[in-house]
Parts: structure tokens; sequence; C-alpha cells
């Protein structure tokens, strides 16, 4: 068995959670499903608790999991985990306050991680859709379309046939073409 002095002051962390929440040992352990003496040992520092009992304290104190290993001493001081331990060691607040900025934290971590994921995924997916069709821009200009290949030199190709008109004016272009019409689109044989 380790010396207190050994460990980090997880058991005592832990306690102090338990009595802002609230409940007894006896009831954390049956939340967590960790025995009731060995939960006990744990909060007078004469335990190290595993990773897997730390997860499941969490869970019961409603804390989050990277939180509780920092205090551990499981996790390193990097990507993020120096928020959560300043939160964890900020004397001014109380549980409740921490366990709501550790949430409201971890859940906007979560969020840029998902944006970044979709941001990635939307740039390989336009990445390789260039890749397939071969250009990368398209510049309209009068009586030719150019066009930027793979190979970065531009090409000139005509443009498609002659514009078709529309509406109003596709009708009287058949009329001057064909002649009068009957509704159903019939030549009339006229004029």
């Amino acid at each position: 068995m380790a010396s207190g002095k050994d460990l980090p002051n997880i058991g005592g962390f832990i306690r102090d959670l338990r009595r802002s929440a609230k409940i007894s040992l006896r009831q954390l352990s049956e939340q967590a499903g960790v025995s009731n003496p060995y939960l006990s040992q744990i909060e007078r520092g004469l335990r190290k608790p595993s990773a897997e009992v730390l997860q499941q304290l969490a869970s019961a104190l409603r804390v989050s999991t990277p939180a509780m290993y920092l205090r551990a001493g499981l996790l390193d001081d990097r990507e993020g985990q120096g928020v959560l331990a300043a939160i964890a060691a900020d004397s001014d607040l109380t549980m409740a306050q921490k366990q709501s900025l550790t949430q409201i934290y971890e859940t906007f971590r979560r969020e840029n991680a998902r944006l970044a994921e979709a941001t990635a995924a939307a740039d390989a997916a336009s990445a390789t859709t260039e890749a397939a069709t071969g250009t990368t821009t398209a510049e309209s200009t009068t009586g030719t379309v150019t066009t930027e290949s793979v190979t970065g030199l531009p090409t000139t190709e005509p443009e498609p046939g002659p514009a078709q008109p529309s509406g109003a004016s596709a009708d009287l272009a058949n009329i001057a073409v064909t002649g009068p019409t009957t509704t159903g689109g019939t030549p009339t044989g006229g004029a």
C-alpha cells in the first residue's frame, strides 16, 4: 500500500465533491459500483484508484473524467487540460460552478473538434472533386471559355453553339422559320 504522501490529493478531492453533492459514502459507492471500504480508503489517501474507478466516480459525481484524471495525476497539463486544472484548483468557485464550467469547456472543445473534422472532410471532398474533373477554375470570356487544367496551363475551347432564344423571342423565331402554326404547333402552310 502506498502512503498518503505519495499520492496526489485525489481522495480529498473526491470527498469534497461527494460532500458538495450531499451524498453519503455508501450512496457514492453504490452509484459508482465501488465497495464502501475501498472508497473510504481512497478518500483517506490510503489507496490509489485505477483509471476505471476514477471514471466511475466521475460519472457518479457528475464531473468530467479528464478533470478527475488530471487531479489524480494521470493526465499531463496539455491541450486544454490546464484549463480543467485551473477550474478544479480555483478556491473561489463552488463545486457546482466547477462542474458547470468544466462541462461547458468540454462541450466547446467537442464542438470545435467536430467542426474541424467536418471542415477537413469538406476540404478533402473538394480536393477529390477538383482532381477528378481536372479543373480548378472556370472563367467565361466573350466567345471562348477558358479553363485551367490540372497542369496549370490555360486551354481555350470554343463556346457551345449559338445561344437559343427563350420565352416570347423563341416563339417569334419559330414563326419566322416555319411560318404560322396552330395551337398544337403544326404548321398551317400559310405564308
